[in-house]
């Protein structure tokens, strides 16, 4: 339900013209990421190991806003945090294309 409130949140946030920068935008979906990967009781190291990542770096880079999760891994993200990952990406999608996620989604009143 608290998931559902923020994405509703970020979309009014985003209708009234209040578009905060794509800098911005990625640090709030790493900080729902961060809020998954908590949830799942996972250190960042843990996944990085989880996902086959070299440097758990990188998992500290998109927490922080400073990467993306990329496309072609979102679905091994979503399973290593026990997300369903369709709905893991059209939540990512929200963050990362605002814009993208409207026309294909709709705005939610």
């Amino acid at each position: 339900m608290k998931r559902a409130k923020n994405q509703e949140a970020l979309t009014d946030k985003l209708q009234r013209g209040g578009v905060p920068e794509a800098r911005q935008l990625r640090k709030e979906a790493g900080d729902w990421l961060k809020q998954r990967r908590a949830d799942a009781g996972l250190s960042q190291v843990d996944l990085a190991a989880r996902l086959g990542l070299k440097y758990y770096t990188f998992i500290s880079q998109v927490e922080n806003g400073f990467s993306r999760v990329p496309t072609e891994t979102m679905a091994a993200w979503a399973t290593e945090l026990g997300l369903e990952p369709a709905a893991f990406a059209k939540h990512l999608l929200l963050y990362y294309e605002p814009e993208l996620h409207r026309l294909l989604f709709g705005a939610k009143k």
